[in-house]
């Protein structure tokens, strides 16, 4: 079966971010998948201009733009900061809007509370939904993310690794699905190849 690619997106460009710690885990993880090929991006590498904004600067970041259009799916790896995800993860999603099209989504948050960022992952939710990006059932939750990762980032609680791997099947499905639909299902946003052939 034909390889997914599946980018994670760090969300934060705080210094001494904790969530930078699942977000690698999370990638060496992914890793181990061999139906799986993954990239991490980090908003901290992403120059945005203080004058231009969104959709037009696109263009700016050929890296970012290519690996969406050819993307099967996205993981966000965001943390909470008061109730709502960080404007840096918003510039770099603004940057591109058609290529999130009928292609799954699905959160981890994170917090240095006991909630895990819940409530950012449903702040994030009416946001990507916009983008046409389809929210996967399961979300990936790190509550104590201090307490869960030690400093040079090692797993503390083995428990994550099964809570992880259901969160990845779920991606996994929704995304081959929804890769199926693309090629597969003509909508205004892409047509299958029968329909191109005939043309």
């Amino acid at each position: 079966m034909e390889k997914l690619f599946l980018p994670v997106l760090l969300g934060t460009n705080r210094k001494q971010r904790n969530s930078v710690h699942p977000a690698k885990w999370l990638v060496g993880e992914i890793e181990k998948r061999p139906e799986i090929e993954t990239k991490l991006f980090d908003v901290v590498d992403f120059v945005l201009p203080r004058d231009d904004y969104g959709q037009a600067i696109k263009d700016q970041f050929p890296e970012w733009r290519d690996a969406i259009i050819r993307a099967d799916g996205l993981v966000i790896v965001s943390p909470e900061y008061n109730h709502g995800y960080p404007g840096p993860l918003k510039a770099v999603l603004d940057l591109l809007l058609r290529e999130y099209v009928h292609k799954a989504v699905a959160f981890v948050g994170v917090s240095a509370g006991p909630w895990g960022g819940t409530r950012v992952i449903e702040a994030m939710v009416p946001m990507v939904r916009e983008l046409g990006l389809a929210v996967t059932f399961s979300d990936l939750n790190f509550p104590k993310v201090q307490q869960t990762f030690d400093a040079e980032g090692k797993l503390l609680d083995p428990a994550v690794e099964k809570r992880a791997s259901d969160f990845l099947d779920e991606l996994v499905w929704m995304s081959r699905t929804l890769k199926w639909g693309r090629e597969n299902v003509p909508s205004k946003f892409h047509s299958a190849p029968e329909a191109k052939e005939s043309q």
